[in-house]
């Protein structure tokens, strides 16, 4: 569905509130991006949100990104990889040349996109997705493989340029669960900035201003910013 102008405003104009309110809790000098999820939402709205100033879009499948890079090419949007990437779908994505891939989580796809990046002479910035709340229907290394995994990728694996770390909260109405998985990511994160992470990828619509209290830097919001009136 494609909204006015002005319900796209206030739903920005709410949720950068609610950023800057989280934000400012933890401290005036922590900074936090923000990634529009766009994969519900028609390509006007999203020319609209650039209208109104958002830069940074993520898309789950690199079917719709690459569709939504193309129908918008005109615009210079920072486009995120943000959804599990199927190994036979590497070469594609290797060819639109992402500013970040979210969803890094294993040795194994590590292993297969440096080899696919290095034949193309390339390089791609990615996060270490890290399965905290321990939820087997989510994707991840495990809390406890995490430092190591992040470690190994680092040395193995030049052509990937791990940027940090991301998770999704537990998928609960338990918001103290929830914090726990955001604090358990977010400690794994402190422990790798002296290995250069300076991304710590946690929070999407229902969980955010939590996400960013237990330190969270970069949240991916959909739905928050689609509402109808």
């Amino acid at each position: 569905m494609i909204l006015d102008k002005e319900q796209l405003r206030k739903n920005l104009d709410e949720v950068i509130w609610n950023i800057e309110a989280a934000r400012i809790s933890v401290s005036e000098h922590h900074i936090v991006k923000l990634v529009t999820v766009a994969k519900y939402t028609e390509v006007e709205n999203i020319a609209t949100l650039y209208e109104l100033g958002q830069r940074a879009f993520g898309e789950n499948q690199v079917q719709q990104l690459r569709d939504r890079m193309k129908q918008l090419e005109e615009l210079p949007l920072e486009w995120h990889m943000i959804g599990r990437l199927q190994k036979n779908k590497i070469n594609n994505l290797i060819d639109l040349r992402p500013a970040l891939m979210h969803s890094l989580d294993s040795i194994e796809l590590a292993e297969e996109l440096n080899k696919k990046l290095e034949a193309k002479d390339a390089k791609m910035h990615c996060l270490l997705q890290i399965n905290a709340a321990r939820e087997e229907t989510k994707a991840g290394v495990s809390p406890e493989a995490a430092h190591d995994a992040y470690m190994e990728i680092k040395a193995r694996f030049p052509h990937i340029h791990l940027k940090g770390v991301m998770t999704i909260g537990a998928h609960t109405q338990d918001a103290k669960v929830i914090q726990e998985s955001f604090e358990t990511t977010h400690k794994i994160f402190e422990n790798l900035e002296k290995e250069g992470a300076t991304v710590c990828s946690m929070g999407m619509s229902g969980d955010y201003e939590l996400a960013i209290k237990c330190g969270s830097n970069l949240v991916r919001i959909g739905s928050a910013l689609f509402k109808e009136a």
